[in-house]
């Protein structure tokens, strides 16, 4: 197989319901970040710079997800340098949206479990030292956080069966796909 059509063979075309789960992680964290943009422009804090900076990070997160199911996101772009047109590797993907995806439902559990028990028993803290105590946030906040409960477990969801779909594809071009080692050395004719 040339180079040029190594570069038409992707994995699997995702299901249905990846499809769904990846495009449901933006707006999850959609109404979060335009309550925290909208903040900006009516608060007189010193933490604009953050509140925009919050926003952005966890949409251009979000937004990742859906690279585990496009196209797009199973190769470089070809003006990177060195590594343009070739192939993300599948394995530090898979393992960095799965890290992120614990690491969310953990931050979940825990805010949750502390609402519950009361681990910690201090209010909101602001950013730098002239920052105002403000007290507990209720239902009016919530609101827009909770559709971010669910981010964590679509993550996971979706990069396990990115996880599965590249190690189909690997196995199915004689290529070591995640969790696969490779056994032989494939070689080319040079041409």
């Amino acid at each position: 197989m040339s180079r040029t059509d190594s570069a038409h063979v992707s994995t699997a075309a995702p299901p249905r319901w990846a499809i769904w789960a990846a495009y449901a992680v933006p707006l999850c964290v959609l109404p979060s970040a335009v309550w925290r943009l909208s903040l900006v422009f009516t608060d007189d804090a010193v933490t604009q710079w953050y509140m925009i900076f919050l926003s952005a990070l966890s949409m251009g997160l979000a937004l990742l997800t859906l690279g585990l199911v496009h196209r797009w996101g199973q190769w470089f772009p070809h003006w990177v340098p060195r590594i343009g047109g070739r192939r993300v590797p599948a394995r530090p993907v898979v393992r960095a949206a799965l890290i992120g995806g614990w690491s969310l439902v953990a931050i979940c559990v825990y805010f949750l479990l502390n609402q519950r028990f009361h681990f910690v028993q201090s209010g909101w803290v602001g950013i730098g030292d002239d920052e105002p105590v403000h007290p507990p946030p209720g239902w009016e906040v919530f609101r827009y956080y909770a559709p971010m409960l669910a981010w964590g477990p679509l993550v996971i969801a979706v990069a396990a069966d990115y996880r599965r779909r590249a190690a189909m594809a690997g196995a199915s071009q004689g290529r070591p796909g995640v969790g696969q080692q490779l056994t032989e050395v494939r070689r080319e004719p040079l041409s």
